[in-house]
Formats: structure tokens, C-alpha cells, sequence
């Protein structure tokens, strides 16, 4: 009971969920203009829109493998998460000075170093806030309110870009960013735990077995054929939505993401995080069918943007939702390292892996492409769901 009495309860998931909401204000107002911007300013390809996007993933889930272990290691969580966001925020105003999409490619991958600095310490410090029966439900207020921003942020370009252009708005990204770290400095409470020790491959060594070993394995498979929102957008306006909608367009998918966030944690919660998951691939290859054959207006458009912002919603909420029932508490982080690091990888190579075959093939055999692995990930993810059955 003592243990329990320790922990700082949901006012701790609120305080990280408008820490998040802010930051995500910050992000999202340039993320919707930017796939956008990129290939029609700045010069890129699809196939080099997706090597941006892959390279600065996959620096994102790199840093959460290390922050997540140091962050076991020295028995804090909240330094980690305030390097996070503190370097994010500096990093996106310097969009604003970008002549290249190499230079675009630098400093999106800045930006998602600093995501990838704090993201596991924080899901560690969200899980560690409440128990573990509770964890579905924490990371769906987490992901609501987080999403709230995802909202606002796309809207908030939408009315600064046609008055004052997309470099100033890569610059004023940087006030949301700032009160966002106000309040993580005054009202996040960290979570001590046993300091220990331990090397980075021992902790691995502990975690990577049995039922953790098949959900990372499902990850894997779905993340070697998954894209992300930019796709999306690129396709949107193929179908007729104008540039200066884009972020409309993200917007939507952010709305969605948002009305499903929160209910996603509490069917995981009381039906099983694993179904929850399943459900996720199964609307993601949904979204991937259609786009190979939408061919018609913007309302084709407005479809696959809404259906893949349910799948958003559900995966980002329940994917880190369901590991800490595989784990002990005081290898959580290491163990959110261990399974961004997997899916980061396999999303490097399957983003640039969907737009070269864009590129060089069409869009249906990319698209194909990612409904068939989408799929197959479902195997190894039913049968995990078979295994922990209660």
C-alpha cells in the first residue's frame, strides 16, 4: 500500500499531457505545411520526403533506446524529459532558415532527437504515475490532450501562413514550445526508482524474451511497410486539395486521432490492449487499400485522411499502453528503448521503402506494398493475443 501512496496519480498524466498539448501546438502548425513545402520549395522527391522523414524517425527512436536506459540507470526520469523538449523547441524555428531539403532533413532530425530524448522517460514517468491495471486509460488522457494540440496547431497555420508566410510561421513555433516547458519545470513530479548499476545490453538482456519478444516482432513486421501522415498529405493534394488547405488536412487527421485517443485506452483497458492493437493494423491496411485505388475527388481525400487518423489514434495510444504488462517497473524505460529502437529501424526502412516504390512503381504497388505487411503483422500479434488470454 506504502508503494502505491508514492505514486503522484493522474495529476501527474495531466501536467505530461499539457506539457504535450503545448508542444504538440508547436509541431503540428509547421508538420502540416511541411511535407508540402518540402517538395515544392525545397526541391525534394517522394522518395526523398520519406528518407527525411525515415532518418529523422529513426534518430528519434534511437535516442529513446539510450534515454531510456540512463534513465534506469540513475533512477530519474524528469531530467530527461525537460533535455527532450527544451531541444526540440530550439530546434524547429530553424525551419525558417532552411535553402535545401537537405537542410530541412537536418534540422527535422534535430527536432526528433529531442523527441527521442524525452519520449521514453516520459512514457516510463506515465506509467510509473498510476498502476499498472490503469495504463490504458493514463495513456489515453495522455494521448487526448496531447492530440488537443495536434488539433490547434494545423489550425493555427492555417490563419498564419496566408498572412505572414511558412518561414515566420517556423519561428512563432517557438512560444507554444516555451510554455510547455514551464510547465513540466513547475508541475511534473518524477518518479524516483533503485538506482542500479547495470550495463545497457544487461537490462535488454532481462526484457527481450518470451511474449515481449512476439509483440516486437508484430511491431517490427507492421513498421517495415508503415508511412506516416506526410504521405497523406502529398496524396491529398494529388486529389485536389490546394496547398493552402494542407493543414486542414492534418488537422483532420489529428481530430480523429483525438476522438479515438482516449476511448482506444479504455476498451484496451477492459477488452485487452492486444485486441485494441490488432484492431489498429487491420484500419491501417484499410487506409492502405483504398489509397491504391482512390482516384476521384477531394472528398476521396478527406476519407483516407479520417480513417487513417482512427488508426493513428488507436495505435499511438495502445502500442505504448500494452508493454508494461510484459515488463518490471524498474525496466520500463529500458524496455520503451528497446521497443522504440525495434519499430525505428523497421520504420526507417519502410517509409523509404513506400516512397521509392511511389517513385519508381506508382502508388499502388506502394500501397499494396503496405496493406500486405500490415497483415501479416497481424499474425504474430492474434497469436500473442491468444497467449494472454484471461
Amino acid at each position: 500500500m506504502g508503494k502505491e501512496r508514492k505514486r503522484p496519480g493522474y495529476r501527474n498524466v495531466f501536467a505530461l499531457g499539457f506539457v504535450s498539448f503545448f508542444t504538440d501546438v508547436s509541431t503540428e502548425m509547421i508538420l502540416g505545411i511541411l511535407p508540402v513545402y518540402v517538395v515544392q520549395e525545397l526541391g525534394a522527391t517522394r522518395a526523398a520526403l520519406g528518407l527525411m522523414e525515415g532518418i529523422a524517425e529513426m534518430t528519434n527512436y534511437m535516442f529513446r533506446l539510450i534515454s531510456g536506459v540512463l534513465s534506469d540507470k540513475l533512477g530519474k526520469r524528469k531530467i530527461f524529459v525537460f533535455i527532450g523538449y527544451a531541444f526540440s523547441g530550439i530546434a524547429k524555428p530553424m525551419f525558417a532558415f532552411a535553402k535545401t531539403w537537405l537542410d530541412a532533413l537536418i534540422v527535422r532530425t534535430l527536432d526528433r532527437l529531442g523527441k527521442g530524448i524525452r519520449t521514453s522517460p516520459r512514457d516510463a514517468l506515465i506509467s510509473q504515475s498510476v498502476r499498472e491495471k490503469e495504463s490504458g486509460k493514463a495513456f489515453g488522457i495522455h494521448r487526448t490532450l496531447d492530440q488537443l494540440g495536434a488539433v490547434l496547431g494545423p489550425l493555427t497555420a492555417f490563419i498564419i501562413v496566408p498572412l505572414y508566410g511558412t518561414r515566420t510561421l517556423f519561428l512563432i513555433s517557438f512560444i507554444p514550445a516555451a510554455i510547455a516547458l514551464v510547465i513540466l519545470a513547475f508541475f511534473v513530479v518524477d518518479v524516483k526508482i533503485e538506482r542500479k548499476p547495470r550495463g545497457i545490453l544487461e537490462g535488454a538482456s532481462k526484457i527481450l524474451r518470451g511474449p515481449f519478444l512476439l509483440l516486437l516482432a508484430s511491431l517490427v513486421i507492421f513498421n517495415i511497410g508503415a508511412y506516416n501522415f506526410s504521405f497523406v498529405i502529398v496524396r491529398a493534394q494529388e486529389l485536389g486539395i490546394p496547398l493552402a488547405a494542407a493543414p486542414l488536412v492534418y488537422m483532420l487527421i489529428n481530430l480523429t486521432h483525438t476522438a479515438v485517443g482516449f476511448p482506444s485506452g479504455i476498451a484496451a483497458d477492459k477488452w485487452g490492449r492486444e485486441k485494441v492493437l490488432l484492431l489498429s493494423f487491420l484500419m491501417f491496411s484499410l487506409t492502405s487499400f483504398i489509397l491504391v485505388f482512390a482516384t476521384g475527388s477531394w472528398l476521396d481525400a478527406v476519407l483516407i485522411a479520417l480513417l487513417f487518423g482512427v488508426f493513428q489514434g488507436m495505435y499511438d495510444t495502445v502500442s505504448r499502453a500494452v508493454l508494461p504488462r510484459y515488463v518490471p517497473e524498474e525496466l520500463r524505460g529500458t524496455a520503451y528503448g528497446v521497443y522504440y529502437i525495434a519499430i525505428g529501424l523497421a520504420f526507417l526502412l519502410g517509409i523509404s521503402t513506400v516512397g521509392y516504390l511511389w517513385d519508381a512503381y506508382g502508388r499502388r504497388v506502394a500501397f499494396l506494398y503496405s496493406t500486405a505487411t500490415s497483415i501479416c503483422s497481424a499474425l504474430p500479434l492474434g497469436l500473442l493475443t491468444k497467449q494472454t488470454k484471461t
